[in-house]
C-alpha cells in the first residue's frame, strides 16, 4: 500500500484518490476498488493536474452610482466579463456618503472595490480602494471605448487569467508604486479560482504618458508573443490618493490635475477672446470708414511716370538738301517679255 500511495503521489491536500483499473480477459477494462489488497495486473491512474487550493481569495465590487450613460455601463459590463472574480451590485443613491461602500463591501464579502461615480451626467471619476483599510486612489476617467464599440479583431477565452504590464516609470515615483501594488491586487485574477481557466491569453497593460495612466487589453495569438488588442480602453487621470478607504488623509494630490470644470471654463474663455477680439477689428473698419476722406488738390501718382527727357541740340539748316538720284531700272516690261517670248 505505500507504493500505491507514492504512485498516487499527490502531495496537494485534498486531492482525489487514483482509480483502480483491472484488465480482464481480452483486454476489456473492469474498474473496482479492492481495498485489502493490491492485484497483479492492477495500474493507477494519477489524479488531475489542477487539484490546487484556492488560497488568495480577492473579490471586486464593480458597481456605480446613479446618473451614469450607457457607455459607462458597458465599460463595466466589460470588466466583470474579464475579470471572473468581480461582484456587482445595484447602483447607488447620490446622496449616500462615500463611506457606505465600505458596508456594502463587507455585504458582498469583498476586499476589493470598483466603484465609478457620475456627476453632471457627462464627467466620471472611478475610485479604487483596498476595502476596509485602504489606501484608496480617485481617478478622473477619460477616452472610453468599449468592447462593442471597438470591433478589434482579437478574442480571448472567458474566464482566462491575465498577465499585467507596467510601464517602468512606476517603480521610479512612490505614488506609483502603491498604485501598481493596487492594480495587482484588483486586476489580477486569483490562482484557482473557481470562475476562471487555468490558461494565459491576454494581458493588461498599464502605461504612463502625459502624467496620466493608459489601459490596453491584449491578446497573445501566437507563441511569439505577438499581440492583438481586443479592448476595452480608457485613461486614468490621477487626482488623489488617500490612507483609508474612500476617505482618510491624503497622501498625494496630483498638481498637473485639471478639473473638467476649469477645463470647460478655459475653453470658454478662449471662445469668448476670440469672439471679442473679432468684434473689435469689425469696430476699428466702421471707424474708419466713418472718418472723413481728405481731398487731396494734386494726384500724387501724377509724377510716377514722369522720366527725364535727354535734350538734344537745335540746329538750324541754311541751305536746301540736295535733291536725291533714283536709278532707272533696265527691266522690260511683261508685254514685251511676252513678245520675244513668241517670237
Amino acid at each position: 500500500m505505500s507504493a500505491l500511495k507514492r504512485k498516487r503521489g499527490g502531495n496537494v491536500k485534498g486531492s482525489k484518490a487514483a482509480k483502480k483499473v483491472k484488465f480482464v480477459g481480452n483486454g476489456t477494462e473492469k474498474q473496482k476498488d479492492i481495498p485489502d489488497q493490491e492485484p497483479k495486473n492492477e495500474y493507477s491512474i494519477p489524479a488531475p493536474v489542477s487539484m490546487g487550493k484556492w488560497t488568495n481569495k480577492e473579490r471586486v465590487l464593480v458597481f456605480s452610482s446613479r446618473g451614469i450613460n450607457f457607455r459607462t455601463r458597458h465599460l463595466m459590463q466589460d470588466l466583470r466579463t474579464i475579470m471572473p472574480h468581480t461582484k456587482a451590485d445595484t447602483k447607488m443613491d447620490r446622496k449616500d456618503k462615500l463611506f457606505v461602500i465600505n458596508e456594502v463591501c463587507e455585504m458582498k464579502n469583498c476586499n476589493k472595490c470598483l466603484f465609478f461615480e457620475a456627476k453632471k451626467k457627462q464627467d466620471l471619476y472611478m475610485w479604487i480602494s483596498n476595502v476596509p483599510h485602504g489606501p484608496s486612489a480617485k481617478f478622473l476617467v477619460q477616452n472610453i471605448h468599449t468592447l462593442a464599440e471597438l470591433k478589434m479583431t482579437g478574442n480571448c477565452l472567458k474566464g482566462s487569467r491575465p498577465l499585467l504590464s507596467f510601464d517602468p516609470q512606476f517603480e521610479k515615483e512612490p505614488h506609483y508604486a502603491l498604485l501598481k501594488e493596487l492594480f495587482i491586487q484588483t486586476f489580477s485574477t486569483p490562482q484557482y479560482h473557481p470562475k476562471s481557466q487555468p490558461f494565459v491569453d491576454h494581458i493588461f497593460t498599464f502605461t504612463i504618458a502625459d502624467n496620466r495612466i493608459w489601459f490596453r487589453n491584449y491578446q497573445i495569438i501566437e507563441e511569439d508573443a505577438s499581440l492583438v488588442e481586443i479592448g476595452p480602453r480608457f485613461v486614468l487621470n490621477l487626482i488623489k490618493i488617500f490612507q483609508g478607504s474612500f476617505g482618510g488623509p491624503t497622501l498625494f494630490e496630483n498638481p498637473h490635475y485639471q478639473s473638467p470644470n476649469m477645463h470647460r471654463r478655459m475653453l470658454r474663455l478662449a471662445t469668448a477672446a476670440k469672439l471679442r477680439e473679432k468684434q473689435m477689428v469689425k469696430e476699428l473698419q466702421k471707424m474708419k470708414k466713418m472718418e472723413a476722406k481728405e481731398v487731396l488738390k494734386q494726384d500724387v501718382t501724377d509724377d510716377v511716370f514722369a522720366t527725364p527727357v535727354e535734350e538734344k541740340p537745335i540746329e538750324v539748316e541754311h541751305e536746301a538738301p540736295a535733291p536725291k538720284k533714283f536709278k532707272k531700272k533696265n527691266k522690260e516690261f511683261k508685254r514685251q517679255r511676252m513678245q520675244k517670248f513668241n517670237k
